[in-house]
């Protein structure tokens, strides 16, 4: 097996980059970069294009695959590794290779993702419980006996679920299931086994039930937890739950029992802390494509299974004072930002003169600042945001902070906004240097030396 420290490792992959980059290699401070995984990679590769007449076959791409797959060969499961290549003219080559810090979270490319300053910490909204609901109450629709006939009609021979099996999932998940959700699971415990080979049968299961259910074992609580997201975007989430929201707008809650799938990545879940608008037990419907939040599908699981799945109702707002989006198309100032409800500010592209954080000062809840490089007057202004706990900027920002000391020290994560084909090692060294003064584990390189001959 080759060694992911060996340059003759390398070498097939360094010799397809030199051919496809020669003018970035041939440029003052030309170099090369990219990021390979066991599953994936991100190479500055020139598109490879077929002979006219023809589409691209694997045949095209066998260099590229054959050149990546023997690094991939030396990396254990699951793991990745940044890359950057200085190749001289006459072949003389410096590859750097950059092991990922535990307390750095996977980037674009070679740049280094979210930096982790305080071990396991997550965003705000990942810490937030779901508020208290008095009064709240099931659905009229819900009807456990209902349901059951209902199914056991259209699903004459389905295995159901022992009360022991119903038991145990019970002691697993430290819950007691729904009276409509185990009345559900009497009649069919979702098994793929039970089914054999007959898809047929399994589909009209899906249908008698409005999603793919899943297996008792496999029933779970969609808690925070259960939805991880990068901090770089999740930092900037923020929970709002409209008064009239049925679904409250968190990220998980130990009250949603996540039961199936809609066939498409969305779970279905069983929600026993609705919002004030609605009901015990309703079934609401966790997308995929979404961080935080769900969306109403049912007001009960009876409802579901009895009348058919709605088009799912959302509850989310674009204009919550919470999140502030400053960029030259959505809020035009930082001024029409403040507001006491203020969580996260993010400053996109900006054509204007740079702007004052001044603001910004004082408001109570601010604790995420996103910052395009290039875009703040007076970077040293983020000393008088005291509550942050994630900032993004760009390395010239960084640079003014750790050189003032003046780096916040409420932070619990950060990133470096990287644009252009700005070289990584000087990036990597900033992180570091943010890296040490939370005194967590360094981004480390490996040096090796070799020639590429023509």
């Amino acid at each position: 097996m080759p060694a992911i420290n060996d340059f003759g490792t390398w070498e097939p992959l360094l010799r397809l980059l030199r051919a496809g980059n020669a003018k970035a290699l041939a440029a003052p401070d030309g170099h090369i970069a990219g990021r390979i995984g066991r599953y994936g990679w991100s190479l500055p590769l020139p598109p490879r294009l077929p002979p006219p007449g023809r589409a691209l076959q694997v045949e095209d791409m066998q260099e590229e695959f054959d050149a990546v797959g023997r690094v991939q060969s030396a990396l254990a499961d699951d793991e990745e590794i940044s890359f950057v290549a200085e190749i001289g003219p006459t072949g003389r080559t410096v590859l750097y290779l950059l092991d990922p810090s535990p307390a750095v979270e996977a980037g674009i490319g070679p740049h280094p993702g979210a930096l982790v300053l305080v071990d396991q910490a997550v965003p705000e909204p990942w810490r937030r419980l779901p508020d208290p609901v008095p009064g709240a109450a099931p659905a009229p629709s819900a009807d456990p006996a209902l349901l059951g006939r209902t199914l056991r009609e259209r699903l004459p021979g389905a295995t159901g679920a022992t009360e022991a099996e119903i038991a145990a999932a019970e002691a697993r998940l430290g819950v007691a299931l729904p009276a409509e959700l185990k009345a559900l699971y009497r009649v069919m415990r979702g098994r793929w086994d039970d089914w054999g080979d007959d898809y047929e049968a399994a589909e009209r299961a899906a249908e008698a039930v409005g999603c793919e259910l899943f297996p008792l074992e496999e029933v779970y609580i969609a808690d925070p937890p259960s939805r991880p997201c990068p901090w770089r975007f999740a930092a900037q989430e923020a929970v709002v739950t409209p008064p009239g929201a049925a679904v409250q707008g968190v990220v998980g809650s130990p009250g949603w029992i996540a039961f199936g799938d809609n066939g498409g990545g969305d779970r279905l879940a069983v929600d026993l802390t609705p919002g004030p608008a609605g009901r015990v037990g309703q079934i609401i419907m966790i997308g995929h494509e979404q961080s935080i939040g769900a969306d109403l599908l049912a007001d009960s699981l009876t409802d579901l299974v009895v009348n058919g799945r709605d088009e799912p109702r959302s509850d989310r707002r674009d204009d919550s004072p919470a999140v502030a989006r400053i960029n030259y198309r959505d809020l035009p100032s930082v001024h029409a930002a403040a507001h006491p409800e203020l969580e996260v500010v993010s400053i996109g592209v900006w054509e204007g003169e740079p702007l004052s954080l001044a603001p910004l000062a004082g408001l109570p809840r601010l604790r995420t600042l996103t910052a395009y490089p290039g875009t703040l007057a007076d970077p040293l202004e983020i000393a008088k945001l005291t509550g942050l706990e994630f900032l993004e900027l760009g390395p010239d920002e960084w640079r003014v902070l750790l050189d003032a000391g003046a780096v916040p020290r409420s932070l619990s994560a950060a990133a470096i906004e990287v644009h252009g084909d700005r070289h990584p090692l000087p990036v990597v060294s900033l992180a570091n240097e943010l890296l040490a003064l939370w005194d967590r584990p360094q981004i480390t390189q490996t040096i090796l030396e070799g020639h590429l001959t023509s």
